[in-house]
């Protein structure tokens, strides 16, 4: 019980929330875009609000947020460049598209927005692509610098 109420944060924790925040609200947005995708190579008019550009430019930017970017998230590779995106995506949709519809319509994109400024403000965290990178970027370095101080030596 002691647990429950506990304020300490341990890393693998943190890390496993990240993992878990990234992956499920990817594939939620994922599956959100696929349909624009289709609706893009259908060859058919593109029939999609344009705001400041035109409806196809539009949703060529809309699919490259929802689905590009939902995939980069998804396996944690440049995850606070991949959000940022999303995140304009969101405000376009919050603030443009459903400006006028009641609370209950906006409340979807609200929601995703507040995760993708959460994973812009953490990053993607231990289990990712980002991290992996890090790593062998890391181990390259520390090399790199052992063979140069044993070469001088």
């Amino acid at each position: 019980m002691k647990k429950l109420f506990s304020t300490n944060h341990h890393a693998k924790s943190i890390d496993a929330a990240l993992l878990i925040a990234r992956v499920g609200i990817g594939v939620f947005m994922l599956i959100h875009g696929l349909p624009k995708l289709a609706m893009l190579f259908s060859g058919e008019p593109v029939m999609f609000p344009g705001i400041v550009i035109n409806g196809e430019l539009s949703l060529i930017l809309a699919v490259f947020a929802e689905v590009i970017c939902s995939l980069l998230l998804i396996i944690g590779l440049g995850t606070r460049l991949a959000v940022i995106p999303l995140i304009i995506t969101m405000l376009v949709a919050v603030l443009h598209i459903h400006a006028a519809d009641p609370f209950a319509k906006q409340e979807p994109g609200l929601q995703y927005l507040l995760v993708y400024v959460v994973l812009f403000l953490t990053g993607s965290g231990r289990y990712s692509v980002d991290q992996l990178l890090q790593s062998k970027s890391s181990q390259e370095k520390y090399n790199s610098v052992k063979t140069s101080l044993s070469i001088s030596q």
